[in-house]
């Protein structure tokens, strides 16, 4: 442990030290806009932000953090300043230390989680994050700061990656996990394992911060004091935010916040500050409470219990059971654009006293509104006796409502999900809607996978798990097949059991992707969308994302239009299959325009060519 590290740890140990308040509240309440860099102001606005720190100092703040909690490059690159990284840190620190001049007070270099790369949309690596976290804890570190403060993660992975970076620099390095109500992280990380993963990695102090307020924050610090040795820092929010006449008003009072900061300290926290809602009064209030206040003494009790999940319950068999014997034929059908289900009901019993094994009901496709399809699937289960996979996107939901539905889709029978991202709102024709993508695929097939469990999104249990078979997009009408391999990869990893794919013409795609996911293990279904005329082709190629018509194939669609359209799609549908029917075990049937004559005739010759085949 270097002199920094022992002097401040030492501190600790003696006595319980205040920390400051929060940044961007106090920065909005002097008028930056909440759609402002923050950081950005230690280049353009460095007085402002030396006023605030000063504030802090001024109320009783023995550590006060840099104004630079988003100043790494994901976030600095997403508004031209990723060239900036260093400059805006070390400015960040020496504001801070202008601040603290004359006063015993130390500087904690303050460091946010990331975000995905404007233009990437890959998830950065651990070896990525852990880069990308070094260049900011470096310029923090040179710029003079006393330790490191990663704080408001809800990403235990990203935390590790930040601690390693931070841990490189030979400053004390404090790690601050985000816990929600029930004492759980948004990516489900528990106190006990959020402890027991800081501890192996090196943390110096490890605490908790923003996420709930005050009162469940004292809940984890007890937590945390009965598990370990380390001095624990809490800074909680000043409750839950207010929206009233065009701002943001937290309720908690200074006097309220000061008592819970004060049973924070007895329940064995060392360091207390305040984050989201927090002012100087606040942390006035809290230095006057705690002053010459002592660490308490800890005990090492028995730990809380936390409910473990129920096993997944499989309520019926799922269509994947024929995986292996026969192939699985699944057909999309879109829900109805008004409130008749009647032929899409229709449809499914034919498509079912066809072969076809599961309907595919897409959730709003195009961005353009439809009947819901859980509430559709379970009638279509119910009435035509198939079983459906519902899609269902990360655009519509924010995370509450989606656990909802959820809930809602397994008490209604649904078994299987496809989980997708979804086409953003401004694709339809709704010019007031938004996205909302609190979920993309990847968590929202993490978040499903937990619900299995018999967990929601932080953790708290549901009674027994739903039962979903969870399915997976994979979309091989691309140049960079090895990206779109790992993304599977880690879509499995996260709880997906097959994937089916945009729609294919071209059997050579289909080989190039099988060969890039042989190692995945999990029933991979091409999708085939039979075409029905040059237009069609030509929008479904120039128009429809992630679908490529090659250019063979719409030679051979000019000119046509209606049957003669939907002759020839049907015939470079049926050579598709012809070429790949002995290399994969089932597929996914797109009739265009709800034409379920087609998909009939394709399931026809699916079943002709495997009866060949076995002969």
């Amino acid at each position: 442990m270097n002199e920094k590290a022992y002097t401040i740890i030492e501190r600790l140990q003696r006595e319980v030290l205040t920390g400051d308040g929060a940044i961007g509240t106090m920065l909005y309440a002097k008028g930056v806009s909440l759609d402002s860099n923050f950081e950005h102001l230690n280049l353009i606005r460095p007085a402002l932000v030396r006023e605030l720190a000063s504030q802090y100092v001024t109320a009783g703040a023995q550590i006060i953090e840099t104004n630079t909690f988003g100043a790494n490059y994901t976030k600095l690159s997403a508004i031209g300043l990723g060239h900036k990284v260093a400059e805006i840190n070390r400015a960040g620190v020496a504001i801070a230390r202008e601040a603290a001049a004359g006063y015993d007070v130390l500087v904690a270099g303050s460091v946010g989680p990331l975000i995905q790369i404007k233009g990437d949309d890959r998830e950065l690596t651990p070896a990525e994050m852990e880069a990308v976290f070094g260049a900011q804890c470096n310029a923090l570190a040179e710029g003079g700061a006393d330790l490191l403060l990663l704080e408001t993660f809800s990403s235990l992975e990203q935390l590790r990656a930040a601690l390693r970076a931070a841990r490189s620099c030979d400053l004390p390095v404090c790690a601050s996990l985000a816990f929600l109500e029930g004492g759980r992280s948004a990516d489900g990380t528990s106190v006990e394992g959020f402890c027991e993963a800081m501890e192996a990695a090196g943390a110096d102090i490890i605490g908790a911060n923003c996420g709930a307020g005050p009162l469940e924050l004292l809940k984890v610090i007890k937590r945390l004091a009965a598990l370990t040795d380390l001095p624990i820092s809490a800074y909680a929010n000043s409750g839950f935010p207010e929206y009233r006449d065009g701002r943001y008003i937290y309720r908690a009072t200074p006097e309220y916040f000061a008592e819970m900061a004060a049973k924070m300290a007895a329940a064995g926290a060392n360091l207390l500050g305040g984050c989201c809602g927090t002012t100087p009064e606040h942390i006035a209030a809290v230095a006057k409470k705690i002053a010459a206040a002592k660490p308490a003494t800890r005990s090492r009790i028995p730990q809380i219990s936390v409910s473990e999940p129920h096993p997944a319950i499989q309520k019926e068999p799922s269509f994947l059971d024929h995986w292996g014997a026969r192939t699985v034929i699944t057909v999309e059908l879109d829900p109805p654009k008004g409130l008749d289900c009647s032929r899409i009901i229709a449809g499914s019993r034919r498509l079912k006293e066809a072969g076809a094994d599961a309907i595919n009901l897409a959730e709003n496709p195009l961005a353009r509104p439809r009947m819901g399809n859980i509430a559709l699937g379970s009638i279509i289960q119910r009435e035509a006796g198939i079983e459906v996979i519902v899609h269902v996107t990360g655009r519509d939901r924010n995370l509450i409502g989606m656990q909802s539905d959820l809930m809602g889709a397994s008490l209604l029978g649904i078994r299987s999900i496809l989980a997708v991202t979804g086409d953003p709102a401004t694709m339809g024709d709704h010019a007031g809607a938004t996205s909302v993508f609190d979920l993309h695929s990847l968590t929202l097939i993490k978040l499903l996978n937990d619900m299995n469990r018999g967990v929601n999104a932080i953790g708290n249990p549901l009674g027994e798990g739903t039962g979903f078979t969870i399915g997976a997009a994979f979309n091989p009408n691309t140049r960079a097949m090895a990206v779109q391999a790992g993304r599977l990869r880690k879509k499995i990893a996260n709880g997906a059991r097959f994937t089916q794919t945009q729609p294919i013409y071209d059997p050579a795609i289909l080989f190039e992707a099988l060969e890039a996911t042989r190692d995945c293990g999990i029933p991979f279904l091409p999708g085939i969308m039979p075409l029905v005329s040059e237009r069609n082709a030509e929008y479904l190629n120039n128009e429809v994302p992630g679908i490529t018509v090659p250019d063979a194939v719409r030679a051979r669609m000019k000119g046509l239009e209606k049957e003669a359209g939907a002759r020839e799609g049907l015939a470079i549908a049926k050579e598709f299959i012809d070429a790949t029917i002995g290399a994969v075990g089932g597929y996914y049937l797109i009739p265009p325009f709800g034409r379920y004559e087609l998909a009939e005739e394709l399931i026809r010759h699916i079943q002709q060519r495997e009866k060949e085949l076995r002969r």
